[in-house]
């Protein structure tokens, strides 16, 4: 099922599989979505999904896209290019403007900003192995790693990454800033 939510000039597709427990309300997932992408200044309006799903599939996105074995927390696949968002500490040498330009939308368009699949399972899992907060040494509740995994993806599809040590600093701190 998909709940289509607005935040901001931001239209935020929710979907959960099937058999996904329902850790936070849509709406609230929509509000870290929304606070991630004017943080990182992403265009608005536009729209961006989110699907809520298991450690099986996010397996084997893993596989196929990454070319890594096993599940992983969170996949974004972003649809414009790091250089359509604006600069942050440790992005690339080039600004990441390399790519192409945007797509020309009718007036009036919501351009869509990419998606991300997230596993509640392994929310779930670091969590309560006091794995949490992307770092592995938060101890927190799945909600809040759930929140965490939504506004880290989000920023990936605004351009940024990890990589780099300056980038990941920067990257933490952000989120560290919007998790309150």
């Amino acid at each position: 099922m998909v709940s289509s939510q607005y935040d901001d000039g931001w239209r935020v597709d929710v979907e959960r599989r099937e058999d996904v427990p329902r850790l936070v309300p849509a709406a609230e997932l929509a509000r870290a979505v929304a606070a991630a992408l004017l943080a990182a200044g992403a265009p608005a309006p536009a729209s961006i999904g989110l699907i809520l799903s298991d450690d099986a599939e996010l397996a084997e996105l893993n596989a196929v896209h990454m070319g890594k074995d096993g599940p992983t927390d969170v996949l974004s696949f972003p649809l414009l290019a790091p250089g359509q968002f604006p600069d942050h500490p440790g992005k690339g040498a080039d600004g990441g403007r390399s790519g192409a330009a945007a797509f020309q939308l009718p007036p009036r368009a919501r351009p869509h900003l990419g998606d991300m699949v997230v596993s509640v399972e392994r929310a779930v899992e670091q969590a309560e192995a006091g794995r949490g907060g992307q770092t592995g040494d938060v101890r927190w509740n799945a909600r809040d790693e759930l929140r965490l995994l939504v506004t880290h993806g989000t920023l990936h599809i605004c351009g940024w990454d990890h990589a780099d040590p300056v980038e990941e600093a920067a990257m933490r701190d952000l989120e560290r800033r919007l998790l309150g």
